[in-house]
């Protein structure tokens, strides 16, 4: 193996499995310091913070936030040196920690931690495979694009219609669409390495490797709680 390869992947591993562990903490402190809770620890009441975060109109910047963080890495990326571009990913993984607090409300700390250990076996299989194969899975990003544009206009859609199984569907085609995202992306990330790279070309396209994939562990994540998660 290349040596130079095989460093430049740890590096985009390194930096996705430390974006994913602030993401953890973030949120469970913010969760922790938003509610009230009793000597079961179940939830009685939300703090001024938890009303602030999670009722008001607030709560739209703090889910929309990380959203324009992940657009403006991609759109400046060129012009970022690599130590910006690692600044800017660790904000937004602390700004992902924020968004996805709200689900220590919905769902059972228990289930979410069985789901977080699903979803990294999961995450890892098929990272590897897409790391490993010798097929060529090009053809399948624009297939994985169509279904992945397909399931946030359904689940935009869905916002107002309420339905369930609508809600179930979505969750089922967003596992199979993650699942093959990852094996997509990181042999596309693998063939983004180029020996000749200078060390700050290189660093960068660690981080958006990094970027990428936290994406696609997250959104998997988000899925398979959906449909496995225990709801309080």
């Amino acid at each position: 193996m290349d040596e130079g390869l095989r460093a430049y992947m740890l590096k985009v591993y390194n930096y996705m499995a430390s974006g994913i562990l602030l993401t953890g903490l973030i949120s469970l402190i913010f969760f922790k310091l938003s509610v009230v809770t009793d000597a079961n620890g179940s939830i009685t009441a939300l703090t001024s913070l938890g009303n602030t975060i999670f009722l008001s109109g607030f709560k739209w910047i703090v889910m929309l936030a990380p959203l324009g963080v992940v657009f403006y890495m991609s759109a400046r990326i060129n012009k970022m040196t690599a130590s910006t571009a690692q600044t800017t990913f660790w904000v937004f993984a602390s700004l992902m920690g924020l968004s996805l607090s709200s689900i220590f409300l919905v769902y059972t700390g228990a289930s979410i931690t069985r789901v977080f250990f699903i979803t990294s076996i999961t995450f890892g299989a098929m990272s590897l495979y897409g790391y490993t194969t010798k097929r060529d899975l090009t053809k399948l990003g624009s297939f994985l694009m169509m279904g992945l544009i397909g399931i946030i206009v359904a689940s935009v859609v869905n916002m107002f219609l309420k339905s369930s199984m609508m809600d179930f569907v979505i969750s089922i085609l967003g596992v199979l669409i993650f699942v093959g995202l990852t094996a997509y992306d990181t042999q596309k990330i693998k063939n983004m390495y180029v020996s000749s790279d200078t060390g700050e070309l290189m660093g960068k396209k660690a981080v958006m490797g990094a970027l990428t994939l936290y994406l696609d562990f997250i959104n998997l994540f988000i899925m398979l709680l959906r449909l496995f998660g225990q709801r309080r």
